[in-house]
């Protein structure tokens, strides 16, 4: 009965309660957070994680524009139901040079972490002009306007570098040519040997998408935007993928 008097004496002082709910919290973030810093690595390291391309990268910061994160997640959970309809749960490495992470928190449309290579461009060109067209039920509005809206990469090189600045590794080769490698992972007939030699195979283990993504002349905030959803979970091998714990 004693213990339950002081409990009221502290609900009914809201500066006390305040000072309290302040202290719980920031022990339960020590404990949280503190031992994070005594770790060797917080994120498991897998093969095929690579940053962004320029082209990539600019269709990340259209799809933060449009708000699309406030629809689609990009976190699969590590739950049957999640798995057998989105594919294997999301890894934190996956997100690691995300700046910030789009894991999300609701789902009005699917979850986006594996879409990348599940449709065609082709598709994805009709999903933003009218969603309904391919998913009847979709309440998704349209985006058919980025087709019109041509993008020449001038300020690319200072967005690669300003992720740079945020720990993402790109070299200093990756901002020098970020113009160029923006414009040629758009257009196949160009020669994409540089592209290749900074984000391709031979350095990440990842193939990179060359292509005319929106099918039209132009580079446009279309082509960005479909390079970005076309790499999204296609980094890791997850037919030869082994966890660290399981190894």
């Amino acid at each position: 009965m004693a213990f339950l008097d002081k409990h009221k004496a502290i609900e009914t002082h809201a500066t006390l309660l305040m000072v309290l709910s302040l202290l719980v919290v920031t022990i339960g973030g020590i404990v949280q957070i503190v031992p994070l810093f005594y770790l060797e690595n917080t994120i498991e390291k897998v093969e095929g994680v690579r940053p962004y391309t320029p082209l990539e990268l600019a269709g990340r910061e259209i799809y933060l524009r449009e708000g699309c994160y406030g629809c689609h997640s990009q976190m699969i959970r590590p739950m049957r139901d999640e798995v057998e309809r989105y594919g294997h749960y999301s890894l934190a490495a996956e997100s690691m040079y995300d700046r910030p992470f789009q894991w999300g928190s609701k789902r009005t449309g699917p979850d986006l972490a594996r879409v990348g290579g599940r449709y065609s461009d082709e598709w994805h060109q009709d999903h933003f002009e009218n969603a309904k067209s391919v998913v009847p039920e979709s309440v998704m509005p349209p985006y058919g306007f980025l087709a019109d809206r041509p993008l020449d990469g001038k300020f690319i090189a200072d967005l690669v570098a300003t992720h740079r600045m945020t720990g993402v590794p790109y070299t200093d080769d990756m901002v020098a040519n970020a113009r160029a490698d923006f414009a040629v992972q758009a257009d196949p007939l160009e020669d994409s040997g540089g592209l290749e030699d900074r984000y391709g195979e031979d350095v990440f283990g990842t193939v990179v998408n060359v292509r005319n993504f929106d099918g039209r002349p132009e580079l446009t905030e279309m082509d960005a935007l479909i390079a970005y959803i076309q790499v999204l979970g296609t980094m890791v091998d997850f037919s030869t993928f082994t966890p660290v714990a399981n190894r």
